[in-house]
């Protein structure tokens, strides 16, 4: 995968990154991979648990100096991202796909069956078109009501006040191109019943990132959050955006409490500042 310079060895001699114009609290560089250490760090993030506000503090800094802020769960029943086996080595670089291809595949290789099946109940619940070819990406919106950087803040913060969607975070820091990039960047593993090459759901993330202003915000073992700046605001605009999550993470749908594309839409993507995907 094609790579920017990595500024995370500096922080071997320097912990605090203060010659990166950084103010780090401890920390640990993480480079433990599947088939061993990795030639450089993939991800620094800090020992104690983070608090609203640190993401704010940190962002802008870092992204001055090459790195992307992010939310790793370490609390969940396989550890942090040490012991997750991240597998740098095997992706490739998610400019080099094409977000309606990758979601035009999963469609047909997983979405089409899993509607045939009836899993998903009949025509008259489930949003349309449910059955045939991939229906195609849904209309972005005519502008950005809030600004992504801003928005993936503001709900980093919230998230971690809430308290109910970690056990353990860590804030992170990641060298990558886009936030869109982050799991692709460190190899990570989530997806792995579903797409070995993560780079191309970051494809598709790129794409949101350009259309709905989604940020990467928090990754744990297997489960992937992104914040949105521009949800969709009307049923038949979510059902559209359903389609696709039901793509990119059929389990979202197939195990969800959810389980019609109509409802899905109305309770997890319709004037949603948050999406969420879970992998089995």
């Amino acid at each position: 995968m094609a790579t920017l310079p990595n500024p995370l060895p500096t922080l071997a001699a320097d912990p605090s990154g203060r010659s990166l114009g950084l103010g780090l609290p401890l920390g640990r560089l993480i480079d433990e991979t599947d088939e061993g250490p990795w030639h450089e760090p993939l991800l620094w993030h800090a020992e104690y648990a983070a608090s609203s506000g640190a993401w704010s503090a940190l962002g802008v800094r870092a992204a001055r100096a090459g790195l992307l802020p992010v939310l790793i769960e370490v609390g969940g029943s396989q550890g942090g991202p040490g012991e997750w086996e991240l597998m740098p080595g095997e992706m490739s670089y998610p400019g080099d796909h094409d977000a309606e291809e990758v979601l035009a595949d999963f469609w047909e290789s997983y979405a089409e069956d899993e509607l045939d099946d009836g899993e998903l109940g009949d025509d008259e619940q489930t949003a349309g078109p449910v059955h045939g070819a991939w229906p195609g990406l849904a209309e972005a919106p005519s502008a950005l009501p809030a600004d992504p950087d801003t928005r993936a803040a503001e709900t980093a913060d919230a998230l971690l006040d809430e308290g109910s969607w970690f056990k353990d975070p860590r804030l992170a820091l990641v060298p990558a191109r886009r936030s869109a990039d982050i799991p692709a960047a460190i190899g990570w593993p989530g997806p792995l019943n579903h797409e070995n090459d993560v780079a191309r759901l970051c494809a598709v993330l790129r794409s949101w990132e350009d259309r709905f202003g989604i940020r990467v915000i928090a990754l744990g073992f297997d489960q992937l959050t992104v914040s949105v700046a521009a949800p969709p605001t009307t049923q038949e605009a979510a059902e559209a955006v359903a389609a696709e999550h039901f793509a990119f993470c059929p389990d979202n749908i197939t195990q969800g409490h959810h389980q019609t594309l109509r409802e899905y839409a109305a309770h997890q993507v319709l004037d949603q500042r948050v999406w969420s995907f879970w992998w089995d």
